[in-house]
């Protein structure tokens, strides 16, 4: 079964991947949407995590035959009211860096006690451009005052995951996997599409 992945992020892409290749038990390939970084993209205009996965979900399913997923992460702070939440990507400005949106959270953060955090992931599955069925999960953390390990992407190396003794920048691929808010929002998916036969495109 093939199923089709909306996201330029190459590092989500990989991670999609692993994911599919360790809950698929080989019956699942997940293969980025054709053509993908030649089609506009849509606004972002949702206000939740879930609202932006099927509004992308929706637009690029109309490009493809078949099964298309798309999800929308992030970083949730308490101490910042829930910021950077769906702005994660852009925190420090459209076409952010990952290090520059590390700088922008650390300095926002910089008189804080509070440095509790999670990860939020929110994946959404389309055909036609209709809305098929939405996933979520988190993990939740805290956030360090200076980023630490080379692995990952986003604001990984921020992100300590005390059952880890580690942040996520340090932790392995693998080793994330299980924990991680879009492996677990992604093994939901995985199950659901192995268990409906009815939904698959052939």
């Amino acid at each position: 079964m093939t199923v089709y992945c909306a996201t330029t992020n190459p590092g989500k892409l990989r991670e999609f991947s692993l994911i599919a290749a360790h809950y698929g038990a080989g019956q699942l390939d997940v293969l980025p949407v054709p053509g993908l970084n030649a089609i506009e993209p849509p606004a972002e205009t949702g206000a939740t995590f879930v609202e932006n996965a099927v509004l992308k979900a929706e637009y690029y399913s109309a490009f493809v035959d078949g099964l298309v997923f798309a999800d929308d992460s992030g970083l949730v702070v308490d101490a910042l009211n829930g910021a950077p939440g769906v702005y994660s990507a852009r925190y420090a400005g459209e076409g952010a860096t990952d290090a520059a949106n590390n700088a922008r959270v650390l300095e926002a953060l910089r008189h804080a006690d509070d440095r509790s955090a999670r990860f939020v992931c929110a994946i959404a599955i389309a055909t036609g451009r209709r809305s098929l069925v939405t996933f979520e999960d988190a993990v939740e953390g805290r956030l360090l005052t200076e980023p630490h390990g080379p692995n990952g992407f986003g604001y990984d190396p921020l992100f300590f995951y005390l059952p880890f003794n580690c942040t996520f920048g340090e932790a392995s691929a693998e080793r994330k996997l299980p924990v991680s808010h879009r492996g677990k929002a992604m093994e939901k998916m995985i199950r659901w599409l192995l268990k409906s036969p009815a939904t698959r495109a052939d």
